[in-house]
Order: structure tokens, then C-alpha cells, then sequence
């Protein structure tokens, strides 16, 4: 492999970077060789050292039980691509994404390489929560499709080998589920199916709610139901009554849900907001917390009573044993459960598994890198937040990455547009699970400028026209940027259920595909570098080099070691990398470089150029030690 000269100045660095999209475009033979030529060698090494993994293997025998474990821990290196349906395609040009247009871009996630992708709420809903309040657990909404899709779906995710993960929203329901209306009535059998309280009468002798809890989406947790005489409590909106999993018939209801879906073919669930299942049977008020005056805010008092209660663990142990016991039963690949809970640290690991063995979710959501991390974050925050995670861990269970999700602002608009490229690779060369919202394979952005008419979330809603823009998620749920063609290729609809950002004439996966260098080809990289052995299960080593830039090493003997580096910050750095690297090591070899890396992929870095290593800002590399 040839060496390249990579001593540049800062002009000629410049230089090269603003001529970037001038290459992309004329396509110069040489470069276009250049790339190839490390592309192809890329792919040999990932296929070479696959192959003699494979080849370790001594008899037929221990090859079949190698591909069994393989089975069962698939969900263990996986990418897990979250759709949010409402955006992805819609095939019927109503405005609405739909299971069709899932159907119809499989073959583009089969492409990227993505192979497990998780499919936020497509049950029967009146959708005042766009899905996440179901009025029937076994039904396709409507808007969505029909179960025929949903069926044609898995096949054609079977034929392509990507499985299928659903929402499971077990907290609460519609208030036009039939168990509401049946519990509302006192119908024998759900009368306890949620929970009821009666009120009190205040000083002026009018009626109020059994106590001081609000609801997430700002209020009282509490609404009044004339026809049964007393309140409801409901955690997020009015129409979502919470379910009383104090009640036996609920759980037993709830496990008939998750078997349907798995009779269906579905790979497992993410499983919604868990640390809210349960509430203090005494329904005592909860003490202030004294961050607001505002007694209709969430953040009124501190949530000692309504959420993370004790009683949440053995609800997941539960679930977890049913799906182990239908995967033993029914054979084929590990069915597994994710879990959501924005919740303390320690109160989370005990998700994994408790003292005694119990085992719950095969991963919790680890939000530290979403919650804890901003712009003005550098890498001591960025490695804080990463060793947390892998040092409360119980041993033997699997980490897991997420950046950006349907209620969060994405990774370019959060941390920044140039941070794109540098954020996926800290995301996929990181150990364990790596989970991707659609969109950011290509950088999209939130439409922060949604107006209050096109406004539809529930919580900015609820909070009025001056306040909405600061609570409203619609920003982050913008259509998929297909292509440059009308609604971004996304639907032929005169209007879409939210608007397009305005950007996607220049920003549009049909863009990105066609050039050499892209968010999206970077992502693609990124992917197919997990298939590295090293990757796969190598051990983890960070490290600070300074303020503004660390690095991630991966490591496994007999594999060439995997380095990532990035730069945190707006401004160029120049650092040692001879206090992370060992002094026999001769170079790097640059494997994946971001849009505005000043390396190519396929670039050679000399041992001499080690002391007073140049990155760009927002800069980072995915090398290889040798």
C-alpha cells in the first residue's frame, strides 16, 4: 500500500477540505481508483479475518453449535435502526408513512448493511399520541395498513434477513380501549384494570384529585370520570389511563399481547417507558421538589411514589422468562426485550439482572450520551459518561449506544452539523449494541421552525403557543429525506402530517449516495467495520489525550487493534498520540474518515507523524494499528 505525505499545512489542509465538493462531482480517475482500491482492500481484510474465525472450528459438529450461538446472541453486535413509521414513506400519498413504505425501503436497510430495525407504535390508536396511546393491542392502525401488510412485512424482512422489533407500550392504554370502557362501567372482570381513586373536597367544597401528582405532559395525573364517579390516573395524557399492573388479569392480558406478536414472527420489543408501570398503592403525596412554582410541571416534586418503584424489576424478570420460554419452545433466534427508562444509573443495571441471577431485559436504553452530553461537552465528559456505563454493568451482559431517538433532538442538530460523521463512529466502535434513528445515517436536522398551526405533539399542545417550541418533539419527526423531489421524496401528498425541513433540496439520501464521500458512506464504513472479530470482541480501552480529543481502542489478541479518535471540539488540535500508542507501532492505516477529514480512507500515518497528530474540528479517524 502506498504511503501518503499527510504533513500539510493549515492552508493546504484548508485547501483540500473546500475543494472536497469539487472532487465529489468531477470525479477524478485517479481518486475514484484511490477509493475503490481501499475500498476493496477494506472488504478483503473484514472477509479474511471472518473466515478465520470461522475456520477455528474443528469439526462439523462444533460449526452447527457455533451457528446456534450465533442465533442466539445475534441482538449482541447488532445495529438497531429505529423507524418512526408516521415519517419514513408513505406508499399511498396521504401525508402518513405506512407499513408499505416500510416494505417498499427494506431493501434499502439490506443495502446499508442494517439488520434488526425497531418500528415505533403501529397498533389501533386514535393517535393523540401517534401511537403510543393503542386502543387495540392486536390491531394495525388504519392509517398504517392492514395486518395482510404487516404479515408481507416480516416475510419479505425474513427474505432479507432483518428482524423485526415492535413497540410494546404496556404502561398505559387508550381511554377508548375496550378495557377502559369496561373498567369505566365496572364491567366484572375490569373493574380494577386501571387505576381509580376517589377525590376529596377542598375548603370551597369543590371536588379535587386523591393527591399532588402531575402527569409527564404537565397537569394533574389525574382526570375525573363522571360515569364511574371517580378519578383516573394517567401519567401522560388524559387520553392514556394507566393500567394497574397490581392486578393479575392485566399482566395475564399483557402476556397474551406479547405472544400474538411473537406468534406474528417478531425478533422482540422495545419495551416503553417501564419505570412507570407502577405507583405507591397508598397514593401518598409526593414531596416538592423545589425546581418550580409551577404546580401543573412535572418537575413540581420529586417522583418517589410514580416512578421507578421496586416493583418494576420483577415485571421485566417476568417478561424476560416468557420470552426465553418461547424461543426454547418455538426454536429459531433469541427473541429479545429492550427497554425505555429515563431513570438513575443503579436503579438501571438492576434491569439486567438482580443478585440472585433474575435476568430482565437483554439491554436497558443507555441515554447518557443523548441526556449528559452537549456542545459545550469535551472528552473528559465524553469518556465519563461512556466508562459509567461499562463500570456499573453486571459482567457477561452487553452494553448499548444511543444518540438520538423520536423524542430527542438528532445528533446535527444537538451537537452540531459538522459532529455527524465523528458521533457515528463513537457509536459503532464502541462496544456492544449501536442503535441508529432514521435520519441520522445522513445527517438530518430538526426543523426547530414548525409553526404552532403544523405544531401536533400532545406536550406543546398542552403548554400553549409562546412555550411550545421548548417541549415540542415535532422538530425530530420530520419526513425521512429521500431525494430532492417533492417532500423529499417521501409522499406525493399536497400536505404531509408535518412539514419537510426546507433543507432536504441539498440534504436527501438520493444525494448522498452519489458521491464518494458522504454521512451516509461513512455510515455504511462504519457497519461493515463491526464485522471485524476485533470489533465484534475486542476488549475497550479509553483514553483522554487532552481536553478536546480521546480516543477508543479496541482490542483482541491475534487481530490488528482498532483505534478511534476524535476531536470534541469547534477549533483544530494537534495532540501526541505516543501517550496512547505503543512505541513499536510503525503506523495507522485510516479505514473510515468523515466528510471533511483532512485523511483519506486508505491513508498511512508514519510513526514520525505520531507526536504532532493534526485533527480538523469536529474531526475523528477509524484506524487500524499496525
Amino acid at each position: 500500500m502506498p504511503k501518503r505525505n499527510i504533513k500539510r499545512t493549515r492552508k493546504e489542509n484548508r485547501k483540500k477540505t473546500e475543494s472536497f465538493s469539487c472532487r465529489e462531482s468531477c470525479g477524478h480517475s485517479v481518486e475514484m481508483f484511490s477509493f475503490k482500491y481501499f475500498s476493496f482492500l477494506f472488504v478483503a481484510l473484514v472477509a479474511l479475518q471472518t473466515m478465520a474465525a470461522l475456520a477455528s472450528a474443528e469439526s462439523s459438529e462444533e460449526a452447527s453449535n457455533a451457528v446456534g450461538d450465533i442465533d442466539n446472541e445475534w441482538w449482541k453486535t447488532a445495529v438497531f435502526y429505529q423507524i418512526y413509521p408516521r415519517s419514513f414513506m408513505d406508499s399511498n400519498d396521504d401525508g402518513i408513512g405506512d407499513l408499505r413504505g416500510v416494505l417498499s425501503k427494506l431493501s434499502y436497510l439490506a443495502e446499508t448493511g442494517i439488520t434488526a430495525t425497531w418500528l415505533s407504535p403501529i397498533f389501533q390508536s386514535p393517535m393523540i399520541d401517534f401511537g403510543y396511546d393503542i386502543s387495540d393491542f392486536k390491531a394495525i392502525h388504519e392509517e398504517y395498513g392492514t395486518m395482510e401488510d404487516f404479515e408481507e412485512l416480516i416475510a419479505e424482512a425474513n427474505r432479507l434477513n432483518i428482524k423485526i422489533i415492535l413497540d410494546f407500550v404496556p404502561n398505559h392504554s387508550s381511554d377508548q380501549c375496550e378495557w377502559f370502557i369496561k373498567s369505566a362501567a365496572r364491567e366484572e372482570g375490569y373493574e380494577d384494570f386501571y387505576v381509580w381513586a376517589d377525590g376529596h373536597i377542598n375548603e370551597d367544597g369543590e371536588m379535587e384529585p386523591p393527591n399532588n401528582w402531575q402527569s409527564v405532559f404537565y397537569g394533574s395525573a389525574w382526570t375525573w370520570h363522571p360515569e364511574r364517579g371517580q378519578y383516573y390516573y394517567h401519567q401522560f395524557t388524559a387520553e392514556q389511563p394507566d393500567l394497574n399492573y397490581r392486578n393479575s388479569k392485566v399482566v395475564e392480558a399483557m402476556d397474551d399481547v406479547i405472544t400474538f406478536w411473537l406468534d406474528k414472527g417478531v425478533s422482540g420489543f422495545r419495551v416503553d417507558a417501564v419505570n412507570h408501570l407502577f405507583e405507591d398503592p397508598e397514593l401518598r403525596d409526593e414531596p416538592l421538589s423545589g425546581k418550580t412554582q409551577d404546580k401543573s410541571s412535572h418537575l413540581y416534586t420529586e417522583h418517589i411514589y410514580t416512578k421507578d418503584l421496586p416493583e418494576v424489576y420483577d415485571m421485566l424478570y417476568h417478561w424476560r422468562n416468557l420470552l426465553d420460554e418461547y424461543t426454547e419452545k418455538h426454536g429459531g433466534p433469541a427473541r429479545i426485550m429492550m427497554t425505555e427508562a429515563y431513570a438513575d444509573l443503579k436503579f438501571l443495571m438492576d434491569y439486567y439482572e438482580n443478585a440472585d441471577g433474575s435476568k430482565g431485559p437483554h439491554f436497558p436504553f443507555n441515554f447518557f450520551l443523548l441526556t449528559d452530553i452537549s456542545q459545550t461537552s469535551d472528552a473528559r465528559d465524553y469518556v465519563f459518561n461512556i466508562q459509567k456505563w461499562l463500570t456499573y454493568m453486571p459482567r457477561n451482559h452487553v452494553a448499548n449506544w444511543v444518540m438520538s431517538n423520536h423524542d430527542n433532538p438528532r445528533i446535527a442538530s444537538r451537537l452540531g452539523v459538522d459532529s455527524v460523521d465523528a458521533m457515528n463512529m463513537l457509536l459503532m466502535t464502541l462496544p456492544g449494541v449501536a442503535v441508529t434513528y432514521n435520519g441520522d445515517e445522513i445527517g438530518m436536522q430538526d426543523f426547530r421552525d414548525i409553526s404552532w398551526e403544523d405544531t401536533v405533539d400532545p406536550p406543546a399542545r398542552n403548554v400553549g403557543p409562546d412555550k411550545y417550541k421548548e417541549v415540542s418533539r415535532d422538530p425530530v419527526r420530520t419526513p425521512f429525506q429521500w431525494s430532492g423531489e417533492k417532500n423529499a421524496g417521501f409522499s406525493n401528498a399536497d400536505k404531509t402530517w408535518l412539514p419537510v425541513h426546507p433543507n432536504y433540496e441539498e440534504l436527501n439520501l438520493e444525494i448522498q449516495k452519489s458521491l464518494e464521500k458522504s454521512h451516509y458512506s461513512v455510515y455504511k464504513d462504519l457497519i461493515e467495520l463491526r464485522k471485524l472479530p476485533v470489533m465484534e470482541q475486542g476488549r475497550t480501552a479509553l483514553e483522554v489525550i487532552s481536553r478536546n480529543v480521546f480516543t477508543v481502542t479496541r482490542s483482541l489478541k491475534g487481530h490488528s487493534s482498532i483505534l478511534t479518535i476524535i476531536n470534541t471540539s469547534d477549533e483544530e488540535q494537534m495532540v501526541n498520540l505516543l501517550e496512547v500508542l505503543d512505541e513499536d507501532i510503525k503506523q495507522l492505516t485510516v479505514l473510515v474518515s468523515g466528510v471533511n477529514s483532512i485523511y483519506d480512507k486508505g491513508t498511512e500515518i508514519p510513526q514520525e507523524d505520531f507526536e504532532h497528530f493534526i485533527l480538523t474540528p469536529q474531526e475523528a479517524l477509524v484506524c487500524m494499528i499496525e
